[in-house]
């Protein structure tokens, strides 16, 4: 198979790093442009970036020439890693060429024609984009607290019903992106804000795990409240959930939904497609991203401490790699999806 041309948008940032290493070796795409500020523009990736992944910046992607955000481009699909200060209108701007964007920024994520997609859950909402009067199409992934959450949230829904879900997360400082969080405010600290984080996930998830009809999605008919805590962990995001069904659901309920659910990228075996989307595990204090995030090379959502809960039905913890699948690897599975179910011929 001939591999779909792309282009990255941020290429220089935490997450457009995160797009170099998973689309280095993809077997569906290949990299043939690199997008970022004007100061990177002209200058080799290797001159424009200064890398911070764990392994070497992949070669030949490293000689690429860096264009300027606004230069015409041919990658039939752009993956966008592009702060919100810039990413609405330039995604808007290269979808109306043509091009297929597939966003990890926040701008196009509640637009009533934008599917805001993660494709074991809501694989369907990919329809929303043949509504676009655009030459091309925007697509885009959640915030990447909200990723986990409605992992587990959605095969519950679908076989219990949530009636209310109450989150608190405990996220790790790369969701902040490079720099991140001085390390004066996190350092033996907790910090309880993170700006427009608990909105975020109180809306996306609804969203998610809305139904899709003929005048958009409907939105999931269940509150969900959240409180978000930056901690001082450098990868993985963990959530404390507690959820109340419409009927009685026990612990070992949740606990067996979790583990047999398989979605649309397991069935069509994506690449990059984990085996088990979600994977329970069975000790007392897992999961801990320490030892957790790469269940799975990251693309897992790992689920723990399932147990009765006092107040709702049934609480648990929820850990998830908030830079892989939380961030470039959703948009990458994304692509994928798109692609294997027909809509970009």
């Amino acid at each position: 198979m001939e591999k779909i041309p792309v282009g990255i948008l941020g290429a220089t940032g935490t997450v457009g790093q995160k797009f170099v290493l998973l689309l280095a070796d993809h077997p569906m795409f290949r990299v043939v442009e690199l997008v970022a500020s004007e100061r990177s523009a002209g200058k080799t990736y290797r001159e424009a970036c200064a890398w911070k992944q764990a392994t070497a910046m992949p070669e030949p992607i490293a000689e690429l020439t860096v264009k300027a955000l606004g230069d015409a481009l041919t990658g039939r699909i752009l993956f966008s890693g592009l702060d919100s200060s810039v990413a609405g209108e330039a995604e808007t701007r290269y979808a109306d060429g043509g091009h297929i964007v597939i966003s990890n920024s926040s701008n196009h994520r509640m637009d009533a024609d934008v599917p805001l997609t993660i494709p074991e859950i809501n694989a369907d909402h990919f329809a929303l984009t043949k509504r676009q009067k655009r030459d091309g199409a925007i697509l885009t992934n959640s915030n990447c607290s909200t990723m986990f959450l409605a992992m587990a949230l959605g095969p519950l829904h679908r076989e219990f019903t949530v009636e209310a879900a109450h989150v608190t997360t405990m996220q790790a400082i790369s969701g902040a992106g490079y720099p991140g969080v001085p390390s004066i405010d996190i350092l033996g600290n907790v910090v309880p804000y993170i700006a427009s984080e608990e909105e975020k996930l109180e809306t996306e998830a609804a969203k998610i795990l809305g139904r899709l009809t003929e005048s958009g999605i409907e939105s999931a008919p269940f509150s969900i409240s959240a409180q978000c805590n930056r901690v001082p962990v450098f990868d993985g995001h963990l959530e404390t959930v507690s959820v109340k069904f419409a009927s009685r659901v026990t612990p070992e309920d949740v606990a067996r939904c979790l583990a047999e659910f398989r979605g649309m990228p397991q069935e069509h075996k994506l690449p990059s497609a984990p085996e088990r989307p979600i994977v329970v595990t069975e000790e007392k204090d897992r999961p801990q991203p320490a030892r957790d995030i790469m269940i799975q090379n990251g693309m897992a959502t790992i689920v723990g401490r399932i147990r009765r809960c006092p107040v709702f039905d049934v609480k648990m913890v929820i850990l998830g790699h908030n830079t892989i699948r939380g961030a470039a690897g959703a948009a990458v599975l994304n692509a994928e999806a798109y692609h294997a179910l027909g809509y970009m011929s």
